[in-house]
């Protein structure tokens, strides 16, 4: 079981090194790096973006940093007033390949290790990420204020003033997880990424579903296995009708059917599928 959470995503950064463009709405995959995000938070109850208002995905409260371009701590702490969880995943608007598995790891370290206050991810070289991270609620505004009492202000305040004063553990993962776009480079390497053979179709099906608003998790092989089996054993036009049906016969069951009426239907169809092979099999 997921711990309760609210989550907190930094996007009003100046984007320098891209030439001032708007870096959350920069598209990878056809999805602004924003809802790229935004996805991998969803479990989230309550998810605050900080930046400017934009259309995105899935719903966000929105607020500010004062003064706007204010650097990361006075963004954080915008976002963390805005919240109410005791646990807050804090997270920048710039890590296309951010997933669910990773934020479900950073959760239950946190809740794993009692006497730490935050969790942050590691990359494969060893550098804190202090924006892909979860924090208790407690000691992270305890020490945002600390630091704006000492410093007068937390406008252009560096992270490591806040992380050096809690007690972190970390989660270490792949190169994907914490890689970020601050340049073009960056950008044509995340894109060029998502269309290599092995990642393209996950990377397709989860952009339709946030494209069409649908949260139903299906098992994509079972579906290829059937589309296969009406191409090969009825006509080639046939994958995408049946494909089509099934999804029909699934959202005919409702809300409470979800996955496994989308499997049991395609279970069907793949059975007929074979069936009617058969049958031209041994016509022949």
């Amino acid at each position: 079981m997921t711990t309760a959470h609210d989550a907190v995503v930094l996007a009003g950064g100046a984007a320098e090194r891209l030439g001032g463009a708007d870096k959350p709405g920069v598209r990878i995959g056809g999805r602004a790096l924003l809802d790229r995000v935004l996805t991998a938070c969803r479990g989230a109850d309550l998810t605050v973006v900080v930046g400017d208002p934009r259309p995105t995905t899935r719903p966000v409260r929105w607020t500010r940093e004062d003064p706007p371009g204010g650097g990361p701590l006075a963004a954080l702490d915008a976002g963390v007033r805005q919240t109410r969880a005791d646990v807050l995943l804090v997270l920048s608007a710039d890590l296309p390949f951010l997933d669910e598995d990773t934020v479900r790891r950073l959760l239950g370290a946190l809740t794993d290790t009692l006497d730490a206050d935050a969790v942050l991810l590691t990359d494969p070289d060893g550098r804190d990420q202090p924006l892909v991270a979860v924090y208790r609620s407690v000691p992270l505004r305890r020490e945002l204020a600390r630091i704006a009492a000492e410093r007068g202000t937390l406008a252009g305040g560096p992270l490591r003033a806040l992380t050096g004063a809690l007690r972190t553990a970390r989660v270490t993962a792949g190169p994907l997880a914490s890689f970020d776009c601050d340049t073009w480079e960056d950008i044509a390497t995340a894109r060029a990424r998502i269309r290599e053979h092995g990642t393209v179709l996950d990377e397709w099906i989860t952009a339709v579903k946030d494209e069409l608003g649908i949260e139903l998790d299906v098992d994509t092989g079972l579906l290829l296995d059937l589309a296969r089996d009406a191409a090969h054993g009825v006509a080639r036009p046939a994958a995408p009708l049946t494909t089509f049906l099934v999804g029909y016969a699934a959202a005919r069951a409702g809300a409470e059917g979800g996955p496994e009426a989308v499997a049991e239907a395609a279970r069907k169809a793949a059975a007929l599928a074979q069936r009617w092979a058969a049958e031209q099999d041994e016509a022949e």
